[in-house]
């Protein structure tokens, strides 16, 4: 079963919160040569604002959105920060040309093969340039366990985990990655208080949109709306609700930056 397309107003719900990991790692990124800057799965856009002042603002180099999903890039086009829109496969996508830079947040995670995927994405980034990025490090968390256990005791063999969104172990990108140029590897763990909902546990509605969109695809509708609940109803043993409906989530996210000497 195809995974259904993105939607965006259910991502852009906790837009602070998904923001703020792309502002740490722009915030990281050095000096930067000729040559266009790639927002690499860029989604809605949320992040083109903060690129094309940082690195754009001259008018010295362009920015390229990339993303695979229509519904996505059409609420991009509507910013107007991008001087080019792309619909692609990321794990085929190649520039024109060398690139300053590639930054890609919260994207990773969904492509496969990043022992093959990073050096070719490494070798598109012009000397001088650098290969930014950052992925979600939250799958042994309940938040993400949860959403594998419950489809499994509810509709057994109907969801394959290996199909599942998911990263490589840090020493593992370190090995892939510092014979390609300079490395900084870093983690960090956010404290999100998710907003309160009255339509769900908040970590449902932020995973939902995310990491269990493949889970609820491997299902009917009404199968899908019911293991909702289900997940609703359990969640809160791990992430408790506050007097006020809100809820401390914390959520670590794995990132690099690879400067190309």
């Amino acid at each position: 079963m195809q995974t259904p397309d993105w939607q965006p107003g259910l991502y852009t719900r906790f837009a602070d919160a998904r923001l703020q990991p792309a502002l740490d790692l722009m915030a990281r990124i050095g000096p930067l040569p000729e040559g266009d800057v790639i927002d690499l799965g860029c989604g809605a856009g949320a992040a083109s604002g903060d690129l094309r002042a940082r690195f754009c603002s001259e008018g010295e180099r362009r920015l390229v959105g990339v993303d695979s999903s229509a519904s996505m890039l059409e609420q991009a086009r509507g910013l107007g920060t991008y001087d080019r829109l792309d619909q692609a496969d990321v794990a085929l996508w190649s520039p024109h040309g060398p690139v300053a830079l590639i930054f890609s947040n919260a994207l990773l995670h969904w492509l496969p093969d990043h022992a093959a995927l990073l050096p070719r994405l490494a070798g598109e980034v012009a000397p001088g340039g650098t290969l930014a990025v950052q992925v979600p490090h939250q799958n042994p968390a309940p938040s993400h366990r949860l959403w594998h256990s419950l489809v499994e005791a509810h509709y057994p063999g109907r969801f394959e985990p290996a199909g599942a969104p998911g990263i490589l172990d840090p020493v593992d990108y370190h090995r892939i990655l510092s014979p390609l140029g300079r490395l900084d590897l870093w983690q960090t763990e956010y404290f999100q208080q998710l907003p309160a909902a009255d339509d769900g546990h908040p970590v449902r509605l932020f995973t939902q949109s995310t990491f269990a969109r493949p889970v609820l695809a491997s299902l009917r509708e009404d199968e899908a709306a019911a293991l909702c609940r289900i997940y609703d109803a359990e969640i809160a043993a791990h992430y408790p609700l506050a007097p006020d409906g809100t809820v401390l989530f914390p959520f670590r996210r794995l990132f690099f930056t690879l400067y190309i000497g």
